[in-house]
């Protein structure tokens, strides 16, 4: 059988009618209905390293599903379902609750308590039915006939379910209040005193390698002691605190922190380095681009994470050509994958096939300069920036004419590898798909930004022919780049030159990252802050990703015409880089005000993208099927809104601090307290145009400007 393309398989709806609840720790993610049950011939189950363990996870009280009330999820890994059980035939109440305490980390556990409410004694009996298939992820997100499924046993009260694939992986389940066992089945059949309670706490333990991994929490331990907790409390004692007046901005900002901290991934090889995993479901691994943005954007919360974030990203660069899984030397990596299949679909657990992860990782190194990371630190990973560079030059302009192209080395590889990479995510105007190669604006912008941001570098370091070098290459594309990209008559960039070095000319919110990696000329931005305000553009929730205008607009597809939070707060950073444009600042504070009322219909979280239809068509937006919640760039797209219109720029080892304040007028005041830059903690308040700080030593350069 001829593989399909990597990742080319359209994920499959993880909502039911009932809704979907996502809990995540790290590598660990479990999806099921808002009742707790995990329904198999679903893409819901518990995951573990890229591989779905539990795919069936049903509890029936007196042979019937409990009957639903709510669930409360305080932090992305935990959350209490509450139920009760379903009223006699006749009557319209029940007095006995049902709970379903859950808890993810390296494994599972629930602990479920039934409460009787009523005046006399009451029998209940629960059955647990639990079964596994060991699918990779790429098999369950697609929708794929499922793996090989599991053998179940019984050991004693214990349950054990083994890959019948490969038996040096598996699951046991094990529970206290003496359950009677069978293979697949746990059952209790109790008597609940009247006022009482009874409960029991069942765990699901991974073994991966014949050996059993050790759950990030304990028997009997309260949550807030478990593992996860730890991790988050850790989290937020060395991450900044933000604040603000605007309730709805300071409820998405608490779920943004929240999510970050679950969303990251320590290398224990490596005395725990964080890198923050992409998102839930089908992302929670290590993305070149999407850990790289979002690392950039959570900056103002913590520099630990970009750090950690490049060390790893620098340690699994390419070293050698390898067609199969598109390495090469110097690139950085796209994804990194530990499921089953992953040899199959990917050639091995490591696939490099991205254009614009190689930039970002420089422009990354040098804001974390500024940002106040080590000298040491820094200068251990110019090799890898060089690196990064050199690729840009040898593999990623393979025709010389100075710009960043890519083509996919074989028939598996992503068809398209900038941030839209979606099959049918790059087209003109008319709808045409591109041809390849494909030089992208966006990737052009950002690797004028990294040749600049390595001649910076140079300077700090005493490199002054690496600094001229880096500044002629970034200027010289940037002239370039103006001729070849824009286009007069329609007033915007080309979102790309196809194969035959013809322009793309669909307006699309690509356009807007040009405008963050400062590669667009101000008579030229002036014109485009025109036309991204247009109705084309702008949904009234965030900016489209494709104008309304073309030939493939659809508000309910991926790439043309949905909004993703990330680009939006990328096209606000860019709009208030050209602050002094008209047009430019009340554009981002209405693209910003549009999102946050967006999150606040979701709930306080910003989903990875949603549908693009016009607010004055569907009010509250409309959710985008298989989009994934919590993700991380979404996640941390709120902190890039605060820090852009802050204007917070820092550089540390020039003792330079700016805040030029572009506040919304109903974010009130915004606060940022025990903001870490270098060896400093500094506060930072602002309130419209108007900033102050506290905390800054004599000798360095404080600007505050409106």
């Amino acid at each position: 059988m001829t593989p399909e393309a990597f990742n080319a398989g359209e994920p499959v709806p993880v909502t039911s009618a009932g809704g979907t609840v996502t809990l995540v720790e790290g590598s660990t993610f479990c999806l099921s209905g808002t009742n707790g049950d995990i329904q198999p011939g679903t893409s819901q189950g518990l995951f573990f390293r890229d591989a779905r363990l539990v795919s069936r996870w049903e509890l029936r009280l007196d042979g019937q599903s409990p009957h639903p009330l709510s669930v409360i999820s305080p932090e992305a890994f935990a959350a209490q379902f509450v139920l009760r059980r379903n009223p006699k035939p006749g009557q319209a109440d029940s007095t006995l609750l049902l709970v379903r305490e859950r808890l993810v980390g390296d494994g599972l556990r629930e602990t479920i308590t039934l409460r009787n409410l009523g005046r006399e004694n009451t029998v209940a009996t629960l059955t647990l039915h639990v079964d596994a298939d060991f699918s990779d992820l790429f098999a369950v997100k697609e929708g794929r006939p499922a793996h090989g499924g599991a053998d179940a046993t019984v050991a004693g009260s214990e349950l054990l379910l083994r890959d019948r694939s490969d038996g040096s992986r598996g699951l046991s389940v094990s529970a206290t209040a003496d359950p009677l066992a069978a293979p697949g089945v746990l059952n209790w059949r109790v008597v609940v005193p009247a006022r009482g309670e009874w409960s029991t706490e069942i765990v699901v333990q991974p073994t991966v390698g014949n050996r059993r991994v050790r759950p990030q929490f304990d028997r009997g331990e309260e949550v807030e002691a478990s593992g996860p907790a730890r991790k988050i409390r850790a989290w937020r004692d060395v991450s900044t605190m933000i604040a603000a007046d605007d309730p709805v901005l300071t409820q998405v900002l608490q779920r943004t922190e929240s999510d970050l901290g679950a969303l990251q991934i320590h290398d224990s090889s490596q005395d725990g380095r964080p890198f923050v995993a992409a998102g839930a479901p089908w992302f929670m691994t290590l993305f070149g681009r999407d850990s790289l943005l979002t690392a950039w954007m959570a900056l103002p919360l913590d520099v630990g994470l970009a750090l950690g974030t490049l060390e790893t990203l620098a340690e699994l660069q390419g070293k050698r050509v390898d067609p199969l899984t598109e390495e090469e030397p110097g690139r950085i990596l796209h994804e990194l994958r530990l499921g089953p299949d992953s040899d199959q679909v990917l050639g091995g657990s490591h696939y490099y096939g991205t254009v614009d992860a190689s930039p970002l990782f420089v422009m990354l190194l040098a804001e974390c300069w500024r940002w106040g990371a080590g000298e040491t630190a820094v200068r251990a990973l110019l090799p890898a920036a060089d690196a990064a560079l050199e690729w840009l030059e040898r593999y990623g302009d393979r025709d010389g004419d100075g710009f960043v192209e890519y083509r996919r080395a074989t028939d598996r590889g992503l068809l398209n590898q900038g941030w839209k990479d979606s099959f049918d995510g790059i087209n003109d105007a008319a709808g045409r798909l591109a041809t390849t190669p494909i030089a992208l604006c966006e990737v052009q912008g950002y690797a004028y930004a990294a040749w600049l941001a390595r001649a910076e570098l140079a300077d700090a370091f005493n490199d002054p022919a690496t600094s001229a070098r880096c500044r002629e290459r970034a200027e010289r594309l940037r002239e370039r780049f103006a001729e070849a990209f824009w286009l007069p008559e329609q007033g915007w960039y080309a979102v790309a030159l196809d194969g035959r070095k013809q322009p793309l000319d669909a307006l699309t919110s690509n356009t807007a990252h040009c405008l963050w990696s400062g590669i667009a000329t101000d008579e030229h931005a002036a014109v485009l802050i025109e036309r991204l305000s247009r109705p084309e553009m702008d949904s009234g929730y965030g900016l489209r990703t494709l104008s309304s205008a073309m030939g493939a607009y659809n508000p309910m597809s991926y790439h043309n015409g949905s909004v993703w939070p990330h680009d939006t707060a990328i096209a606000v950073a860019g709009l208030l880089r050209y602050a002094h444009l008209p047009g430019a600042v009340d554009l981002a504070q209405r693209l910003a005000t549009g999102l946050l009322d967006a999150a606040a219909s979701f709930g306080g979280r910003l989903p990875e993208l949603f549908c693009g239809f016009s607010r004055s068509e569907f009010s509250p937006p409309i959710p985008y099927p298989t989009s994934c919640s919590p993700q991380a760039w979404a996640s941390a797209a709120p902190l890039l809104l605060v820090r852009s219109f802050l204007g917070l720029e820092p550089h540390v080892p020039q003792h330079r601090l700016v805040v030029r304040p572009h506040l919304p007028g109903q974010w009130g005041r915004v606060r940022l307290s025990d903001l870490r830059l270098g060896e400093l903690t500094v506060h930072v308040e602002a309130d419209h145009e108007v900033a102050k700080v506290r905390g800054l030593p004599e000798g360095w350069d404080l600007r505050l400007a409106g």
